[in-house]
């Protein structure tokens, strides 16, 4: 139980770094627009606002694991993305933070 307990609390303090990072990346949102969803619930990782999407128009799963089944984290991430161009958040211990994004998506981004 307490290994379950235990990757609850990683994955969670993934969702927080990412929520906390895109606070800080737009300051101009309230605290409210950027929530962490609670661990269990189904849906985005990262609950925006209205206002939020208009600034951050994607959705975000987060996976802070060892072992990750990757092309079942990309599609949850697709499923759960309605709307909105996904992006699978990826970590795992003492390893940098991935982002992972569709191919035309970045080729947008990079364009800019």
């Amino acid at each position: 139980m307490s290994n379950v307990r235990s990757a609850k609390a990683k994955g969670r303090r993934l969702q927080n770094a990412v929520r906390d990072a895109l606070r800080i990346a737009f300051p101009a949102l309230h605290e409210d627009d950027v929530k962490s969803q609670t661990m269990g619930m189904t849906g985005e990782d990262i609950v925006l606002s209205p206002a939020a999407r208009d600034s951050i128009p994607y959705s975000f799963e987060c996976k802070n694991k060892e072992r990750l089944d990757f092309w079942a984290s990309l599609e949850q991430a697709a499923t759960n993305s309605g709307e909105h161009s996904p992006v699978l958040i990826v970590k795992r211990n003492r390893t940098k933070t991935y982002a992972v994004l569709e191919f035309d998506k970045f080729i947008e981004l990079i364009k800019e």
